[in-house]
């Protein structure tokens, strides 16, 4: 196995997923990564808030979770505009965290692209409504 087949195998067997949110403020932002670092192993610290790069370019803020673990529920939480999230990793890791943000948001998949051990998928998180 070479070191870039060692590399993919690691990050799947690892269950990290690269989180790309764009479209959104950054409040938006700050709400999405806070839940995912309150349910996962996260690379970003709770202090480390997003912040817009470009008054003129839409800004892409990342992250990378481990979803192996979950730590707790995260109950629902307020965006004020619907946000895209991409999400890239193994089947089973972006398929576990898919599924752990519907208990914030209500979750629309809107694109997915499939590889042969990874895929990527475009969501649209909104605010739950209420009933």
């Amino acid at each position: 196995m070479n070191s870039t087949q060692e590399h993919t195998q690691e990050h799947r067997e690892s269950g990290d997923v690269v989180v790309a949110v764009t479209g959104c403020p950054k409040e938006d932002a700050r709400t999405v990564f806070d839940v995912l670092r309150r349910s996962f192993a996260s690379d970003r610290p709770a202090s480390d808030a997003p912040e817009e790069a470009s008054d003129t370019r839409p800004t892409v803020w990342t992250a990378t979770v481990d979803v192996t673990e979950t730590r707790t529920g995260s109950g629902p939480a307020r965006l004020s505009t619907p946000v895209t999230v991409e999400a890239q990793g193994g089947y089973w890791a972006v398929d576990r965290l898919r599924k752990h943000l519907t208990e914030a948001f209500t979750v629309r998949l809107v694109g997915t692209a499939a590889g042969d051990q990874e895929q990527e998928i475009r969501l649209r998180l909104e605010s739950h409504r209420p009933a």
